[in-house]
């Protein structure tokens, strides 16, 4: 069985690979992306989500051919949150009736 590692927060990837790539300071890219030095400094740090609007500027930023697609940084972010409730029990729900189709 293969074991399945815990997604990387995409602020990570933001912070050890595309900043290092472009030779952009936080305080650059902060600039370029048109947010706060303090609200980039919160995602790449992981304290803070990419959130739709971040990943709309980071699509508008790179572009879509390098990388920027927006979807793709909110499944990072979403495989992110999602990781920590897989590893929990499933929650106890009653099954959705069938649906009968003709």
């Amino acid at each position: 069985m293969m074991r399945q590692t815990n997604p990387s927060h995409p602020g990570a990837t933001l912070r050890e690979d595309v900043l290092p790539a472009l030779g952009l300071s936080v305080t650059d890219a902060a600039s370029q992306l048109g947010v706060t030095r303090p609200a980039l400094s919160r995602v790449l740090n992981e304290h803070a989500a990419i959130s739709p609007e971040m990943a709309r500027r980071i699509e508008a930023w790179l572009g879509v051919d390098r990388g920027g697609r927006a979807e793709v940084w909110l499944g990072m972010q979403l495989d992110y949150d999602l990781w920590p409730a897989r590893k929990r029990p499933a929650p106890k729900v009653k099954p959705a009736p069938r649906i009968n189709t003709p």
